[in-house]
This record gives structure tokens, C-alpha cells and sequence, in this order.
């Protein structure tokens, strides 16, 4: 299976299986095209079949599949919890229209972690984790740093049982940054591998959406993002913002962050129901596919003048990727990777909080909602219908689970606008190799 794709004006064609990239002229694009549809097809000129042949007997094009064997593999897998979100906060000092957790309370449950039940979550982790050393830790919210002395007692506890276990946390801070100091600054660099830091870009389209009260956010959180960014000698952390329908020129935002200094910048398409005045819709696509394409090309430009900015989704390893279970199940949301509530409650990821559907049990009596779990461990590109034959699955893991069940009502059916985006987000990041 292969993928034709052009961007920018220039031709390039995928080999889904090898991972393949090829920039070709015009004719070979029309060529290798047509053998998708009919492997007969005869190019006119003969250097052109020449090479496409040479292509295909070195497995860089239509390259055979081991979907078999790589499904085969998916069902016979015991994954263990690797990785968990602790909502240390149930509670923002933000309020954020867009909000998927209800401004901080995911509709109810409103209060803060004790230092007990954050005990108990990371020895649920170390007794969850296998033969895994490396586990990982977000501590997040609502916002974390209304209870940062919790979130400190926590590291230091996580640090005495890495010595008794012999496991390595790997720990990250999700922050909108408002409550940040300079005297949090060493205490977060010697002790966080990774801070993602909220801002979505200029400051109208920030204080549309994320205000301090009735006001706008802008002026208080990104002095103080900013200073924490510069003493990580931009390393390690990621400003992480939200792009709506009320700003679909998104570029100028991620620009924006780049000239505000920010070198490591991720800016997300909204998550919302439908019938919110500032969710995507269809109608919206070839705007934000034109809008992908500009920012690709002036992040070229950017990094050509020895300014390079790091976009979440253009970056993209082609040398030989991730395991296969990654690429095929993503996050690992339900089985590798679990959400904890104040309270001690266990979910597949943060985005399910709040729904007890999806509630598979507490710290204290453990993992209960087998099935919650079955579903979600059997759910990957292989048994979702409309991955099946989707040539970017090995490159989205099949999209997000939480953003198909809140546009589809199923996990297994993805979320249809994401998916579009997403495989533009890809190409783009292809796209971006050709010219490196």
C-alpha cells in the first residue's frame, strides 16, 4: 500500500509498510498513481518504470505487509500500567471556555490529592508495572500547583521508592503557569523531565478563550512561562495551546509563540461537542489544510535562518519509529496508561474523568472494570474499521480513543474531523523531511 500525496507542489509518495519516502516529477507521480489501481499500468517512458521497479525489488515501494503477523502479535500482548496522570487538583484558578474537565471539577468532585492517596497511586503504579523500570508521572489538574506542596511531597516519596524498588520515575508538571515564581524555577529543573506550559498564541485568541476570572490570561501567564522556559535553556517542556474556529488562521499563533521566544510549541485542534459555537467543522477543513501547509513552509524558512522552532506534530522519525505496539495503540489510554482522581478513583486517561462509565476502580480495591479494560486493550488500528486500510495508522496509532467516544459515542470509531487533521499534520511532517 502506498500513499500519493502533494504539498506545496511537490510530489511525494509513501510506502506504508517499508516507511519509505520518495519525492518524484510528475510523470513518476502519475505513474506509481495509476499502479496503485492497477499494478499492470506501463508508464511511457521506460526510465521511469526502470526506477519504479528498482523501487519495488528493493522494498521501497508497494513493499509487502505484515498485518498478520503484527496482529497476531496485538492479541497475544499482556500490557502492564507504564504510565499515570494524577489529578493532583480538582480545581483552576482558570476558566477556560473550551475546558474539556468542566474548569477544573470534571463536573464534580471538586477538591485537591492528599498526600496519602498520592502515595498510594504510586505504589499502584510499581505494583502495576511488571518487569517495566522506567514508569512515567504527569502531574496534572485542574491546576497542580494549587496543591504543589502535595506534588513535591510526592516526588520526594517517589524518589525513596525507586531506591527500594529499583525503578526510574520519570516525572512532568502540566501547568497553565499562572502560580509559576522564580523560586520554582530550580525545584522544577531538578526534578521534572518534562513541563508543558499552556498558551494559545496571540494575545486576543488567548484571552478569548483562558481567563483569570473575567480577564484575560495573556499578560500574567506568559512573563511567567517564559522565565521558566528560558532557565530550562529551552529543553525539555512544550508550550501547549488550543486552536478553535474562532481562530483558523492558527499559524499566526504558533509564530507568534516562536517570536515570543518559545522554541518548543504545540498547538492542538479543539476538542468540543459539536454544537459549540467554537468547534471545527467540516467546512473548515481546506482552510486549516492551507493553514498546516503555510506554517510547514515558515518553519522551513525559520530553521534555514538558524531560528528552528520544534512543532509537536511535524516531528516525525522515519529511521525506524516506534515499537510496534506504540504504533498501533498509541497512548495505551485503559491499559498502559491510567488517570487518578483526587479521591483515589481509577480511569483510562484524563479525558474519561467524570464519566463513571469508564470508572475501572479505586486504589484500594484495585482494577474492577475488567471489560472497561478488555475494550480498551483490544482496541488498536487493526480492529477499528476505518483504520484498517487508512495509510497513516501507523503514524496517528489510531487517533485518540477519549476524542472518538465524545464525537462517535465508541472508542473504535474515530473521531472523523481529527482524523483529516491529522493525516494532514502527517503529511506536512513528510512533506518537511523532503526539503530538511
Amino acid at each position: 500500500m502506498i500513499h500519493c500525496f502533494t504539498v506545496n507542489g511537490r510530489h511525494l509518495v509513501l510506502d506504508i509498510a517499508s516507511g519509505a519516502l520518495h519525492e518524484v516529477d510528475e510523470v513518476a507521480f502519475a505513474a506509481i498513481s495509476a499502479m496503485q489501481d492497477n499494478p499492470n499500468h506501463i508508464a511511457k517512458s521506460q526510465e521511469v518504470m526502470a526506477e519504479i521497479h528498482r523501487l519495488i525489488d528493493a522494498g521501497q515501494l508497494f513493499s509487502p505487509s505484515r498485518e498478520n503477523e503484527a496482529h497476531a502479535h496485538m492479541k497475544n500482548r499482556k500490557p502492564v500500567v507504564k504510565a499515570l496522570c494524577l489529578h493532583m487538583a480538582h480545581e483552576c484558578n482558570l476558566r477556560c471556555r473550551y475546558c474539556f474537565a468542566g474548569q477544573g471539577d470534571y463536573g464534580s468532585d471538586r477538591g485537591l490529592m492528599s498526600l496519602d492517596t498520592g502515595k498510594k497511586a504510586l505504589d499502584f503504579l510499581i505494583s502495576q508495572s511488571g518487569p517495566r523500570r522506567n514508569l512515567e508521572v504527569d502531574f496534572f489538574g485542574g491546576e497542580p500547583m494549587l496543591n504543589f506542596d502535595t506534588v513535591k511531597a510526592l516526588v520526594a516519596y517517589g524518589r525513596t521508592r525507586e531506591k527500594e524498588t529499583g525503578k526510574c520515575f520519570r516525572f512532568t508538571l502540566t501547568t497553565n503557569g499562572s502560580l509559576l515564581t522564580e523560586d520554582d524555577h530550580a525545584y522544577i529543573n531538578s526534578n521534572f523531565d518534562n513541563v508543558v506550559l499552556s498558551l494559545d498564541g496571540r494575545p486576543q485568541v488567548n484571552d478569548s478563550m483562558r481567563k483569570i476570572g473575567k480577564s484575560g490570561s495573556y499578560d500574567t501567564v506568559y512573563p511567567r512561562i517564559k522565565a521558566l522556559a528560558d532557565s530550562r535553556n529551552h529543553e525539555n517542556y512544550y508550550v501547549r495551546g488550543t486552536y478553535t474556529r474562532e481562530n483558523l488562521d492558527f499559524a499566526a499563533d504558533v509564530l507568534h509563540l516562536a517570536d515570543a521566544g518559545f522554541t518548543q510549541v504545540s498547538i492542538e485542534p479543539v476538542v468540543a461537542p459539536p454544537d459549540m459555537d467554537y468547534s471545527l467543522r467540516k467546512e473548515d477543513l481546506p482552510a486549516l489544510y492551507a493553514e498546516y501547509e503555510k506554517l510547514a513552509d515558515a518553519l522551513l524558512a525559520r530553521k534555514k535562518e538558524g531560528h528552528p522552532v520544534n512543532f509537536f506534530h511535524f516531528i516525525m522519525d522515519l529511521s525506524g519509529g516506534p515499537c510496534l505496539a506504540k504504533r498501533v495503540t498509541g497512548c495505551g489510554a485503559g491499559s498502559e496508561y491510567l488517570a487518578v482522581t483526587p479521591s483515589g478513583k481509577l480511569f483510562p486517561c484524563h479525558q474519561f474523568v467524570g464519566d463513571d462509565r469508564f470508572c475501572i476502580g479505586d486504589l484500594d480495591t484495585g482494577v474492577t472494570g475488567t471489560q472497561v479494560v478488555a475494550d480498551f486493550v483490544g482496541c488498536h488500528v487493526y480492529t477499528k474499521p476505518a483504520c484498517r486500510d487508512c495509510w497513516a495508522r501507523y503514524y496517528c496509532s489510531g487517533g485518540c480513543m477519549a476524542n472518538a467516544y465524545y464525537a462517535n459515542g465508541d472508542i473504535s470509531l474515530p473521531d472523523e474531523i481529527g482524523c483529516d487533521l491529522q493525516r494532514k499534520r502527517i503529511e506536512c511532517a513528510l512533506y518537511m523531511k523532503t526539503v530538511d
